[in-house]
């Protein structure tokens, strides 16, 4: 992989994260376009889950007011635990909660998502199927809850919602999104939270996913891999600004009809033999 090709897809790594589309869903399709048919799948996969560290130090970093203040109102109630619980304190509590799910789904069931659905005819039907439902649930929700008005049961439901995004083509964003759609969130609040409950899954999943195939890396793709990461972090940090000042006014729709586009082009690509899955 060339240091222009990393570029590329850290581009579009960056550009897809948080747009409830499926990074990984592009990032594989854009493999396939480029031909990077010399990238085995353990390290196709390697790449996908480090380059997606980059977006979450974008995340991180867009958010790390709320990141500290979360987080010291979590650890003081921890030390003096008979204290009433600050919306921050709970909050804390709701992701940690909201990201078990994805935990253990993706520990029991890791390599049959890596070496089973990990293909584009699944990437298609889902990119299919999700943006059907994204749109959906925002036509019926009723966008009247914030972020204050999360419990516990709504933790657990997002959660899942995340937990959908271990299928390719799903959207870590946009299952949460839609979760969030249906229980009654307004189109930002299941954003932003969306994008909170994402760091702890991403940065254990990248981190873990990049010390177990560091092996698999020669050295000229893991400097790719870190242009690609650095390029994802820039990108996405543009995305999250334009995303949720986008979202105060501006539905989901572009969204759902770019996945049905994408989808039914792929299964075209897919049947013709122009792409093999």
């Amino acid at each position: 992989m060339s240091f222009f090709e990393a570029i590329i897809l850290g581009l579009v790594q960056g550009l897809t994260e948080f747009l409830p589309v499926s990074s990984s869903a592009h990032v594989q399709i854009a493999q396939q376009l480029m031909n990077l048919s010399d990238l085995s799948r353990p390290q196709l996969t390697a790449f996908i889950a480090t380059i997606q560290l980059g977006t979450e130090l974008a995340v991180v970093g867009y958010f790390a007011k709320d990141i500290l203040r979360i987080s010291s109102s979590w650890l003081s109630w921890s030390v003096k635990p008979k204290t009433p619980m600050s919306s921050d304190t709970v909050l804390g509590w709701l992701i940690i909660i909201g990201t078990l799910p994805v935990v253990i789904l993706g520990l029991l069931f890791r390599d049959f998502i890596e070496n089973d659905v990990r293909n584009l005819w699944v990437i298609a039907w889902m990119l299919i199927g999700f943006g059907i439902l994204l749109g959906v649930s925002d036509l019926v929700g009723k966008k009247t809850r914030e972020i204050k008005d999360l419990n516990y049961r709504h933790g657990i439901l997002f959660g899942l919602g995340q937990a959908l995004a271990l299928v390719p083509g799903v959207s870590r964003s946009g299952g949460t999104i839609t979760v969030g759609l249906f229980l009654g969130y307004s189109r930002e609040a299941a954003a932003r939270y969306s994008f909170l409950l994402a760091i702890p899954a991403v940065l254990a999943s990248g981190l873990l996913q990049f010390f177990a195939s560091f092996q698999d890396l020669t050295s000229e793709l893991l400097s790719a891999t870190v242009v690609a990461t650095l390029v994802s972090a820039v990108v996405g940090l543009s995305v999250i600004h334009f995303l949720l000042k986008y979202l105060q006014k501006g539905s989901f729709l572009p969204f759902v009809i770019w996945r049905l586009v994408v989808g039914g082009w792929l299964l075209f690509m897919l049947s013709t033999g122009a792409l093999t899955a």
